[in-house]
C-alpha cells in the first residue's frame, strides 16, 4: 500500500476526530445557557421585593399599607413578566445553536458513512491479501515490514473511526434531546408569561376596585373593613353554634321555583371562601342564597360559580362578598325591598338574620304577614321550609332582592 494513501487516512482521521470533539463541545454549550448579569440583577430585585411584601403585610391594615401592598405586588409580577421574557429571549437563542448543531451533525453523519463504506471496502481488499502476497510484492524485507506496520496501523485506525462514528451518533441523538427539551421548556415559559400578564391586569384592576370602594378615604376603608370582618364573625359564630360546618351530600334539588343549595354541600363545601382562611360550608350562606335566587331567575348558577370570580368579593376583605356580582354572563345586584310587595310580585328575596350568637343569610320564596317559606342554605334539606320554624321576623335585620341587570 503506498504510503501516501496512508498519509491521507492519518490526516482525514485525525480532522475528523478534532470535529467531532469540537461538535461535542458545542452540544454540550448549546444545551445549558449561562444565566446573564440582567437576569440575576432581575432576580436579586424579585427577592428584595418578596421581602419588603413579606414586611408590609404584616403591618397593620390600612388604605395606605393596602395600597402599598398592591403596588408591590405589581411591581413583583412586573418583575416576574421581566425575568420570563429573558428567560425566552435566552432560550430562542440556545433553540437556533441547537436545530444549526442537528443540521450539522446530520450533514457530517452522512459523510462519514460514506468514508466507512469506502473504509470497509479497502479493509476487505487489504484483508485478502495473503502473507506470501505480501512477501512477493514486497521489493526487500524492509519493504514488507514497512507494508505489514501500515496495514496493521490501518486496522487501528479503522476502529477508532468506527468508535468516533458511534460518538457521532450518540451527538446527534443528544442534540435531539437537547433540542425537545428546549422546545418544551419554551412552552411552558410562554404558558407562564401569560398567567403573569393577567395576574398583572388583575392586581391593576384590584387596585382600581380598592380605590373606588373605599373613594381613596382611609376612614371609608377602616369602615368598610370593620363592617366586613363583622359579617364573617357573625356567620362563622352562626355556624359553630348550630354544629359547624360539616359536609352534607344529596342536597341539591331543583323544581319550578328553581334550586336549592346547601352550602355545606360536599360539592363545594370545602372551597375556600375566595382563597381565603373561611370555607363555603362554614360562610358561604350569602354566596348560596345568591347563587339560589339566581336559578329562581332561570340562570343556572352554583355557589362555587360566584366564589370562582374573585371580583364578586371586596378587595379590602376578600371574603366579603360584593352588593353587585357578576357570574356566567350575568350581573345581579342586591337593592333594599320590603317582604311582603317583593314576594306578592313574585320576587325571592335574600335576608340577613341575627340568630344563635351570630348572623345568617337564606332566601325567602313566598309568603305574607310574617309567615314565610324560605330556603335555608345551612339547615339540612332546608328546601321550603317554614322560616319561623327556625328564626323570628324581628331577627331579620336586612333586606334585598336581587335585580338582573
Amino acid at each position: 500500500m503506498p504510503k501516501y494513501i496512508l498519509s491521507i487516512s492519518i490526516f482525514f482521521f485525525v480532522a475528523l476526530s478534532v470535529l467531532f470533539v469540537h461538535d461535542r463541545v458545542l452540544a454540550q454549550t448549546a444545551s445549558s445557557s449561562a444565566t446573564t448579569s440582567s437576569q440575576e440583577d432581575i432576580r436579586n430585585k424579585i427577592k428584595d421585593l418578596e421581602s419588603k411584601l413579606a414586611e408590609i403585610k404584616g403591618e397593620e391594615k390600612s388604605l395606605s399599607s393596602q395600597i402599598a401592598v398592591m403596588n408591590n405586588q405589581a411591581k413583583l409580577t412586573q418583575l416576574r413578566i421581566e425575568d420570563t421574557k429573558e428567560q425566552i429571549k435566552d432560550l430562542e437563542g440556545s433553540i437556533e445553536v441547537a436545530n444549526n448543531k442537528i443540521d450539522k451533525l446530520e450533514g457530517t453523519l452522512d459523510e462519514v458513512t460514506k468514508i466507512i463504506l469506502n473504509r470497509v471496502r479497502e479493509t476487505y481488499i487489504a484483508g485478502d491479501i495473503k502473507p506470501m502476497q505480501l512477501i512477493l510484492s514486497s521489493q526487500n524485507a524492509t519493504d514488507f515490514i514497512t507494508k505489514e506496520q501500515y496495514l496493521k496501523m490501518m486496522a487501528v485506525h479503522d476502529q477508532e473511526l468506527l468508535f468516533e462514528t458511534q460518538q457521532a451518533k450518540n451527538d446527534y441523538s443528544n442534540q435531539k434531546q437537547i433540542f425537545e427539551d428546549k422546545e418544551k421548556k419554551m412552552t411552558a415559559l410562554k404558558a407562564q408569561l401569560e398567567d403573569y400578564t393577567k395576574e398583572l391586569a388583575v392586581e391593576e384592576a384590584n387596585k382600581k376596585q380598592l380605590l373606588a370602594q373605599t373613594q381613596g378615604s382611609e376612614a371609608n376603608y377602616q369602615r368598610l373593613l370593620s363592617q366586613a370582618k363583622a359579617q364573617l364573625a357573625g356567620f362563622s359564630r352562626f355556624t359553630q353554634s348550630q354544629g359547624g360546618a360539616g359536609l352534607l351530600s344529596g342536597q341539591t334539588t331543583c323544581d319550578d321555583w328553581g334550586c336549592y343549595y346547601n352550602q355545606r354541600d360536599s360539592q363545594w363545601g370545602g372551597q375556600s371562601l375566595n382563597g381565603t382562611q373561611y370555607t363555603l360550608a362554614s360562610d358561604g350562606c350569602l354566596v348560596t342564597s345568591m347563587a339560589m335566587v339566581l336559578t329562581h331567575y332561570g340562570h343556572k348558577t352554583l355557589p362555587s360559580d360566584i366564589n370562582a370570580n374573585p371580583d364578586n368579593f371586596a378587595s379590602y376583605y376578600p371574603a366579603y362578598l360584593l352588593y353587585t356580582i357578576r357570574v356566567n354572563g350575568v350581573t345581579a345586584a342586591r337593592v333594599g325591598s320590603t317582604i311582603d310587595a317583593a314576594l306578592s310580585n313574585g320576587d325571592p328575596l335574600v335576608v340577613g338574620v341575627h340568630a344563635y350568637g351570630g348572623t345568617h343569610f337564606v332566601v325567602l320564596r313566598s309568603g305574607s304577614g310574617g309567615s314565610y317559606m324560605m330556603n335555608d342554605p345551612y339547615v339540612a334539606n332546608g328546601n321550603n321550609i317554614p322560616f319561623t320554624d327556625h328564626y323570628s321576623v324581628g331577627s331579620i335585620f336586612e333586606i334585598h332582592k336581587v335585580v338582573i341587570q
